[in-house]
């Protein structure tokens, strides 16, 4: 997935190895259809976490540590950071995004809340941490995803807030 059909290297989050590839393409393909950028290309927009529990549905096995050696091992420097350059999107800065110091910000489940403490930080029960660390620790994933679309400030999403602080021009 290195060549010249694509501006930059991907990043590979999670990857599985499956026994009927074509079973399964055809399974995202119905499965995140109506996310797809454009008709001619196969390219969607979803959420991390929504791709990885589809795949982690699915009859296979993990290979992302393997996948990530072999990227590693193929993808110059100089590739890598033209991706980071293009990638590269503000971390959540509460302050910047109109949110203050000692803001109460509530997951999703509507149960559990986190106090903001500084411009890039909360407090989880008396622990200091980012917003993505809470939110790791919260839904018990062993990877990291976005925190904004699990949050709320005043009834309203954190993505939101984001997306009008910072634009929307995500890399898919």
């Amino acid at each position: 997935m290195n060549t010249t059909g694509v501006p930059v290297p991907f990043e590979c989050v999670y990857a599985i190895e499956v026994s009927d590839c074509t079973r399964v393409e055809s399974a995202l393909h119905i499965a995140f259809g109506p996310s797809r950028i454009n008709p001619n290309r196969e390219f969607f927009k979803i959420d991390t976490e929504q791709a990885i529990a589809v795949l982690k549905l699915l009859d296979g096995h993990e290979v992302t540590p393997q996948v990530n050696a072999q990227l590693n091992s193929t993808v110059s420097q100089v590739e890598k950071d033209s991706a980071q350059k293009m990638k590269k999107r503000p971390n959540l800065n509460f302050t910047e995004m109109g949110i203050p110091i000692g803001a109460k910000l509530v997951f999703k489940d509507e149960q559990t809340s986190v106090e903001v403490v500084e411009d890039r930080k909360i407090s989880l029960n008396g622990t200091l941490m980012s917003l993505t660390a809470a939110t790791r620790e919260i839904m018990k994933l062993d990877y990291s995803i976005q925190p904004s679309p699990h949050w709320t400030y005043q009834g309203k999403s954190l993505r939101n807030y984001y997306e009008e602080t910072y634009g929307t021009d995500e890399v898919a």
